[in-house]
């Protein structure tokens, strides 16, 4: 670990700083053209959309959302062992921005180019930053939780931002521009972060495990070739030679992400020679991961079903003035941006009383919380069923309660990754943790498959039945953490006493 940089960001290291502006302009872009997606495929082409059918636009939005977070496990791998977090922080971003560029052009090709940018540029850059988050703090530091409690702040504002500025541009510019706004953003984050990359002082600035020389060069002929293999397969989409079905597309790829989650996070544990004391923390992370499968699977219902919902149920008029439907996804923002300084201090102050949850009690929190919200919007939907639309205070409602449950769970289950993965796979680990994000991407957008306009009774099951499975699984996962808290702390339990003698001590 390298010396601090002299001064603090909020008793934080100097380098959280520069993490903190550069996540928050790269989520302003993310978030920004994300609330935009689902709204401008299913739009009609008289007014600038692609008049997707829903079914369609919600499985494209869910590949997309999960490729993003897919890429992240070469991404992380990239950084580990070929370039260095901070490179593929960089790189990363520079790729979105060119992304968020092709997206501002207004042709059906450019949209899907400038969506895979996106998604290759992301897969660099958010497992690494979020790594090199963890990697600022000593083994032990108390700061930890607090500090991803204060980045997870930053990306919400970013958020905010990006809700704001392209809700707004695609009012009264049109949607191109909006797509346009994202691209400044990401390139503000790129200046800010080559202005101030001082401040991690050396963190992660070369590979944790570099390859050797024939090795590093036949993993640069393997990324050429899928690239290549990339842009032939998008040509030959473009030209008609080749059809895909998105819903089958999307169907099929749950189920290999998955496979793939289970087989690398399984080489890992398997094949990486781990200690004993690692493998318990392996275990503890595997629930961590599933519940956060289960969280985002509901939770990312904010861009495609929530957003449809507050677009043609929700009644959206301020008096004469109309509020665009992407302010509505502020709420969230706006809610964590309010409550992240006292979820912080309440991690501190239950720390000093030695009352801190496990990961896996934090997230099984998190679950329940997050899965009311879906019961709010039950009642939403029987009255737009009826034929009503529906006050705006339901979306609000539903929007609070998945920001209490994304603030108990989310910066507790990005501190497990930090913590509990082995120090020679943090890049990696934090890889196949954001793989988690892409299988619930990807679940959620078949969750807004069935979100059938044509068939509005049917929406309050569909809201039943996500919370349902949300608040379920909570609660498996709150049975699990008899055994969960125990293989946390197994490094405390395994200590020897002064007699050379395993201890007995547990942290509660």
């Amino acid at each position: 670990m390298n010396s601090p940089t002299p001064g603090t960001f909020f008793g934080h290291p100097k380098g959280l700083q520069t993490l903190f502006f550069t996540e928050m302009w790269e989520r302003m872009s993310y978030y920004g053209m994300r609330a935009l997606l689902v709204l401008f495929m299913t739009t009609s082409l008289q007014t600038g959309g692609l008049e997707y059918t829903v079914a369609t636009a919600t499985a494209i939005y869910g590949l997309y959302t999960a490729s993003v977070y897919f890429m992240g496990l070469p991404g992380g791998w990239i950084a580990d062992r070929l370039i260095g977090g901070q490179k593929a922080v960089w790189y990363g971003g520079i790729i979105i921005m060119c992304g968020h560029i092709v997206l501002a052009i207004p042709t059906t090709y450019s949209f899907f180019v400038g969506l895979i940018l996106v998604v290759l540029g992301t897969g660099l850059l958010k497992p690494n930053i979020t790594a090199l988050v963890g990697q600022l703090y000593e083994d032990g530091d108390a700061r930890r939780d607090a500090g991803f409690s204060l980045y997870y702040m930053g990306i919400n504002i970013g958020s905010l931002i990006g809700y704001t500025v392209t809700g707004y541009l695609q009012v009264n510019q049109g949607w191109h521009w909006a797509f346009g706004a994202a691209a400044v953003g990401m390139a503000i984050g790129l200046i800010q972060y080559q202005k101030t990359i001082g401040n991690l002082n050396g963190v992660a600035s070369e590979p944790i495990q570099p390859l050797e020389p024939k090795q590093k060069k036949l993993a640069w002929n393997i990324i050429g070739a899928f690239v290549i293999a990339l842009a032939a397969t998008t040509v030959m989409v473009m030209n008609g030679s080749l059809t895909i079905n998105p819903v089958a597309v999307a169907e099929f790829t749950a189920y290999a992400i998955a496979i793939l989650f289970l087989v690398y996070f399984g080489k890992v544990y398997f094949g990486g020679g781990l200690s004993g004391v690692e493998k318990k923390r392996m275990w503890a992370l595997f629930l961590v991961c599933l519940a956060s499968m289960c969280f985002w699977s509901g939770f990312e219902q904010a861009g495609s079903s929530l957003n449809l919902f507050g677009r043609d149920y929700t009644d959206r008029m301020l008096g004469s003035f109309e509020i665009p439907t992407t302010w509505f996804q502020n709420v969230n923002p706006f809610f964590i941006i309010v409550l992240s300084p006292f979820f912080a201090a309440l991690w501190i102050n239950l720390g000093k009383k030695m009352l801190t949850p496990s990961y896996t009690l934090k997230s099984a929190i998190g679950l329940v919380i997050m899965g009311l919200g879906f019961v709010v919007m039950f009642f939403a939907a029987q009255a737009a069923a009826s034929g009503l639309k529906v006050a705006p205070y339901f979306l609000v409602a539903t929007y609070f309660l998945h920001t209490v449950g994304e603030l108990t769970f989310s910066p507790a289950a990005l501190a497990a990754v930090s913590r509990l993965a082995p120090k020679r796979f943090a890049g990696q680990m934090m890889g196949v943790f954001v793989l988690t994000y892409s299988m619930g991407n990807i679940v959620a957008g078949l969750f807004a498959g069935n979100f059938d306009p044509n068939n509005v009774e049917e929406m309050p099951n569909l809201y039943l039945q996500i919370s349902v499975f949300i608040v379920g699984a909570g609660v498996l996962f709150a049975v699990a953490n008899k055994w969960a808290a125990r293989w946390e702390n197994s490094e405390e339990e395994m200590k020897p006493d002064e007699n050379g003698k395993s201890a007995d001590k547990v942290t509660a």
